[in-house]
């Protein structure tokens, strides 16, 4: 198979909980594409069987080693990104995600990035800041959609 006929490469790209029950949500949108993931948690590789699987370190804010585990995932992402080479970056969020969606589009990677559907009232800290990188930018609460982003396009859940 040549390069023209690879498959559309897909890095799907979440934290735990929610974040990642609603990228999985998008799944089926992705259907003909080579997905490859990454999470925070090793037990969601049984999850995606088959398809490629990253595992970057937690980063929680309030934790004594925030900033540093914030640094190290930043760079593990950005490994990620790089050796995956993906056509399109997608993301429920968060840190994990925007790194993923800032690194992709800075490498000529189509992004997408879907604020989480628990953020009602504002948008998510990395949510209210990936517009500048994000191709498609949405919120899953029609009040929280702005004129030049993020859009509502509807929810996944």
């Amino acid at each position: 198979m040549g390069e023209t006929d690879r498959r559309r490469r897909v890095l799907a790209v979440a934290s735990s909980g929610g974040h990642w029950v609603q990228l999985l949500r998008l799944v089926p949108a992705f259907t003909d594409c080579d997905l490859v993931f990454v999470t925070v948690v090793k037990s969601y590789r049984s999850q995606v069987p088959g398809n490629r699987f990253y595992l970057v370190n937690d980063a929680r804010r309030g934790s004594k080693l925030w900033l540093i585990q914030l640094a190290a995932q930043a760079i593990r992402i950005a490994w990620i990104v790089a050796k995956e080479n993906p056509d399109v970056v997608v993301s429920t969020g968060t840190a994990p995600g925007y790194f993923a969606v800032a690194f992709g589009h800075l490498l000529g990677a189509k992004t997408i990035w879907v604020d989480s559907m628990a953020n009602i009232e504002h948008l998510s800290a990395a949510g209210s800041r990936v517009g500048w990188c994000a191709d498609l930018w949405l919120t899953q609460w029609p009040g929280l959609a702005r004129g030049g982003g993020p859009h509502y396009g509807g929810s996944v859940i």
